[in-house]
């Protein structure tokens, strides 16, 4: 004797028969499953053109990316020596001493007071350099001085005083230096115009003058502006490779920044949500742990992926790149790992996170199938349920 099936089981049997083939529609999900993102950059029927790159997170790939130079300020500037030299200018403040080899000359005491032994030597108080370069000697007239060192205006006074002055010599100080000065700037503990010394002073010398970056070694970038040029470095790399910490250069302005590097997390981990880095860096490795690990449930350990964009020039040395990417700077790439390979979790060790990556994670394929099988399973079991009573009640 067969069991009649109500109405509402065979209602129930059908929309179970027809989940399988919409699930991925019906089902709420974190993003697109693994082999979505993969088969997206493949060539396509109709002819259009990926996206973003595929790239495989394998030796090749590592040795690409160990090899893309991070941004520094010698790389960008070049020339890293200290400045030739430091000339006077505009605004400058200079104290200008003269002696004479005798006394009772233009500059010393008379020669017939016994009671002194006569004053060989003047100091002319301190002038501000005009806006014509040139400050003002007694007996010497307007001496031009914007644009040449301490020694050149000292030859060009003791010249203008030869034939006046008893065997004139002098001395030139600068006590105000504008034209020689690096501005600092931004997260430090005192800004300020910052003098360069004649034996040259680096990027973290001035910094150290400035009293000193106020935010953590990893949160801090600096920037360097010389003339329309400007590059931005993290200042770790220039603490970890003293040929960074260039020469700085009249003029030269100085930022320090606090940029928290941050990363986002989304898909199959424990926990989604905008994570900040640590202290020294994050690889592919610390990320996945930092966020929970992959969800043992959920995750696909084939569907890893990690979006960033690249320069054109990187993207460039990956092989299958389309074209029509390249032409975009920068390029959107997709670096995938398959952690089901042992080999992948050295790679993931090796693989750098960088600041605004998106650390995504995919649902296995199977995840689909499971719910639908728990949704047949919550809508038929009252009608199975009702289809068993109605027949032991019969």
């Amino acid at each position: 004797m067969t069991i009649a099936i109500p109405r509402l089981l065979r209602l129930s049997l059908a929309l179970a028969l027809g989940l399988p083939t919409a699930g991925c529609a019906i089902f709420p999900g974190a993003g697109p499953s693994g082999k979505d993102i993969v088969e997206d950059v493949r060539p396509s029927l109709t002819g259009e053109e990926p996206s973003y790159a595929l790239v495989e997170i394998d030796q090749n790939s590592l040795s690409i990316l160990a090899r893309r130079a991070p941004p520094t300020l010698r790389g960008f500037f070049g020339d890293y020596r200290p400045a030739g030299g430091q000339t006077i200018g505009v605004g400058d403040s200079i104290q200008i001493t003269v002696w004479e080899a005798a006394s009772g000359g233009l500059f010393s005491g008379p020669a017939g007071d016994r009671m002194s032994p006569g004053s060989r030597s003047a100091v002319i108080p301190d002038q501000v350099v005009g806006r014509d370069g040139s400050v003002t000697v007694p007996y010497a007239g307007r001496i031009q001085v914007a644009s040449r060192s301490q020694q050149e205006v000292e030859n060009a006074i003791v010249e203008r005083l030869r034939g006046k002055a008893i065997e004139p010599q002098a001395v030139v100080n600068i006590t105000r230096n504008i034209t020689n000065t690096v501005t600092v700037t931004g997260e430090v503990a005192n800004g300020a115009r910052v003098p360069l010394s004649l034996h040259g002073d680096r990027v973290m010398d001035v910094i150290a003058a400035a009293g000193g970056y106020r935010s953590p070694v990893h949160e801090t970038f600096v920037t360097l502006t010389r003339g329309d040029r400007t590059a931005r470095a993290p200042i770790q790399a220039l603490l970890a490779n003293p040929r960074e910490d260039i020469y700085l250069r009249a003029g030269d302005i100085l930022t320090i920044e606090r940029t928290p590097p941050t990363f986002t997390v989304m898909g199959a981990t424990g926990s989604n949500a905008v994570m900040p880095f640590d202290a020294r860096g994050l690889t592919l490795e610390e990320a996945i742990g930092k966020a929970g690990g992959l969800t043992d449930s959920q995750a696909d350990p084939d569907g890893v992926f990690v979006l960033r964009y690249e320069p054109a020039s990187l993207a460039r040395e990956f092989p299958n790149v389309a074209p029509s990417l390249l032409e975009r700077s920068p390029v959107p790439v997709a670096y995938h790992l398959n952690l089901r390979e042992p080999a992948a979790l050295f790679a993931a060790r090796r693989f750098s996170i960088r600041d605004k990556d998106i650390l995504y994670v995919s649902n296995a394929p199977l995840v689909d199938i499971t719910r639908v099988v728990q949704l047949f399973q919550t809508v038929s079991q009252p009608a199975i349920q009702g289809a068993l009573i109605s027949r032991y009640l019969k």
